[in-house]
């Protein structure tokens, strides 16, 4: 019996050996559970975050907290613009001594009501000087891509806002542009 004894013992040390938390069988299979609980944690954090930022969540985000209904009906309404078209300006641009290189330029410029047009419409002499001797400044290279589009945009919407000011232009408008 003793003899019967002592071979259960061995065997429950080797079943135990098998299925102790040691063996590499079973730390594969909980190493795989949390590397798939993270994958999965990663994926649905990462979804919200960006669908926070893409702006998809706001809806929800506003129906959650109450927000006003009248608020974002306010910010739906167009609001009528009005445009003013400038005469067509050709320049010379600035080469450097080289070969003529001319640019022609058609902007508008958008106003926030019409009585800014009478406005505008007395201080145009004053505009295009402004644009002129800008853009006689320019070179070829500052008009290349549309960085160099941008802050050509940016030096005309502040040249104009400083011709007419008290009137209130949001924005200059390109309708053509050539270099020639």
């Amino acid at each position: 019996m003793a003899d019967d004894e002592a071979e259960e013992d061995l065997e429950a040390e080797s079943d135990e050996d098998e299925e102790g938390e040691g063996s590499p069988k079973k730390q594969g299979s909980k190493t795989k559970l949390l590397l798939f609980v993270a994958l999965a944690l990663f994926l649905v954090v990462g979804g919200a975050a960006a669908a926070y930022f893409t702006g998809l969540l706001e809806p929800l985000i506003a129906m959650l907290g109450g927000a006003d209904e009248t608020a974002t009906e306010e910010t739906t309404d167009p609001v009528e613009a009005i445009f003013f078209d400038l005469p067509e300006i050709l320049v010379n641009l600035n080469t450097g001594g080289r070969k003529s290189t001319f640019l022609k330029i058609r902007v508008s410029l958008e106003l926030e009501n019409a009585e800014d047009v009478a406005r505008i419409e007395a201080v145009m002499p004053r505009i295009i000087d402004n644009f002129q001797v800008y853009l006689r400044e320019l070179r070829v290279e500052d008009l290349k891509g549309s960085a160099g589009m941008y802050r050509l945009r940016e030096e005309l919407l502040t040249r104009v806002i400083l011709a007419a000011a008290p009137s209130k232009v949001s924005d200059v408008l390109f309708k053509e542009m050539l270099v020639q």
